[in-house]
Order: structure tokens, then C-alpha cells, then sequence
């Protein structure tokens, strides 16, 4: 099994915390994997992406340069990102925030409402998870379940319901699958 990933959109969305989340999981899965971040000229506002790489064999290479899923956040990576993808591959797009739709026809494509979702959580800033719960249950590179188990282990300074309240999100991303 080998799946690269690529997470983009704008600083502050949680895009490098989320590549750092699913590394984690994958490691708590007994995996091997790799994390690769890329930010823009500022942080919060500016573009960020990060590269995670999740194998069942030796990675050798953080780069993913032709991901199998790719995650967009915003409107500009989808831009960016949607020629990246390999034919076959996995493009997750935040429909909260992006109305362009991908031109590809070899790819597959879901919509998660995730700034939407988060909202009705009630915290704007569980919107990477919903994304990552969506992840987890479309490719199986790693579970949702590995992805709570790897919250606490990174968000060590988070209260125990600001960590529940993540699980919840990974959840809600989780029941959007592909047809």
C-alpha cells in the first residue's frame, strides 16, 4: 500500500497540522510515512501544502510531486493541485469555499462542505479534520480511529473536549464517501 497526499490551502486553515495529524496516525498504525510542509510568504493568510507519504514499505522520497489524493482547501489550490493528481486518484475539495469545479474527467472527485460542517460542530477550526475524516474513510490509508488515537499525541495542550470535539469532526468528514 503507498498513498502520497498532498493538503493545501491558506496559513491558518490547519493545513501543516493536519499533514503532522495524519503522519502521526499512519505511525500509530504501524506504518511508514513521511511529512513534507511548503508555506507561502506568510503564514496565516498565505499559502501553505505539505506533502505526507503513508506506505506499508520503506518511503523514500517525502516529495509527492504526483499525489494520489490531494486535498484542497480553497479556491487557488484547486488551481494548483487538480493537474498534480494522478489519473485515477482521489481529489477532496472543501465546497464550502471552492466553487470552481475540477476540468479532469480521470480522476475522482468529492465535495465536502467542511467550513460548513465545522460551523454547525461549532468551531470554525475543526475544518482540517472534517477533511481528514473524509480522507480516512474514501482511501483506508489510515483509519479514523488512528487519526483520534494520534490527536492527544500531537494537541498535547488541548482540553480533553477540544479533543472530543475534533473526533466528532473527523467523524462528520468520515460519512462523505464517493458513490
Amino acid at each position: 500500500m503507498y498513498q502520497g497526499i498532498r493538503i493545501s490551502g491558506f496559513g491558518g486553515q490547519g493545513v501543516i497540522s493536519a499533514g503532522i495529524l495524519l503522519a502521526q496516525a499512519g505511525m500509530t498504525e504501524e506504518k511508514e510515512v513521511t511529512f513534507f510542509p511548503s508555506y507561502g510568504a506568510e503564514m496565516r493568510g498565505g499559502t501553505a501544502n505539505c506533502s505526507v507519504v503513508i506506505s506499508s514499505d520503506e518511503v523514500t522520497t517525502p516529495i509527492v510531486s504526483s499525489p494520489d489524493t490531494a486535498i484542497v482547501l480553497n479556491e487557488p489550490s484547486l488551481a494548483k493541485f487538480e493537474p498534480m493528481v494522478k489519473p485515477g486518484g482521489l481529489l477532496i475539495i472543501n465546497s464550502s469555499l471552492v466553487n470552481s469545479k475540477p476540468a479532469r474527467q480521470d480522476i475522482k472527485v468529492l465535495y465536502v462542505p467542511c467550513n460548513q460542517i465545522a460551523g454547525e460542530l461549532g468551531n470554525a477550526k475543526v475544518m482540517n479534520m472534517v477533511a481528514l475524516g473524509a480522507f480516512a474513510a474514501n482511501t483506508g490509508a489510515v483509519s479514523v480511529e488512528g487519526i483520534t488515537k494520534a490527536l492527544p499525541k500531537i494537541f498535547k495542550k488541548l482540553k480533553p473536549e477540544v479533543i472530543e470535539l475534533n473526533a466528532k469532526a473527523l467523524k462528520r468528514g468520515a460519512e462523505h464517501k464517493l458513490n
